[in-house]
């Protein structure tokens, strides 16, 4: 089973930029797909943005769209999320999740449809 690490969060001003990074240990995420989540304090764990390891292909939220960007390294069998512009509401603690996709159960856009979770990173954004 794939491991997962994330990290990179950070306080930062509205405007500003980060890069949050989920490392796979144990295994690959060949053949997986691999997703961003991120809940505020009080609110449902909400779909930010997710890729087809093999393909590419990517998809985001309508609130993110144009502002962040899904990415992966297989030389460092690493997912990043790339997050522009950040606003107040982007305030959250971000997770990573990955889900085989001869396993799959639900769409990526579904906590469902995935199994393997990361223990999440902080993101403050101070207007």
């Amino acid at each position: 089973q794939v491991q997962l690490v994330e990290s990179g969060g950070a306080v930062v001003q509205a405007g500003g930029s980060l890069r949050l990074s989920c490392a796979a240990s144990g295994r690959s995420f060949s053949n997986h797909n691999v997703g961003w989540f991120r809940q505020a304090p009080g609110k449902e764990r909400t779909f930010v943005a997710a890729i087809n390891w093999n393909v590419g292909n990517t998809d985001y939220a309508d609130s993110v769209k144009g502002r962040f960007t899904i990415s992966r390294d297989n030389a460092k069998n690493t997912v990043y999320l790339q997050m522009n512009s950040l606003k107040p509401e982007d305030t959250a603690v971000y997770y990573c999740a990955a889900q085989l996709r001869a396993e799959l159960t639900s769409g990526w856009r579904s906590t469902y449809g995935y199994s393997r979770w990361g223990q999440g990173t902080q993101v403050t954004v101070s207007s």
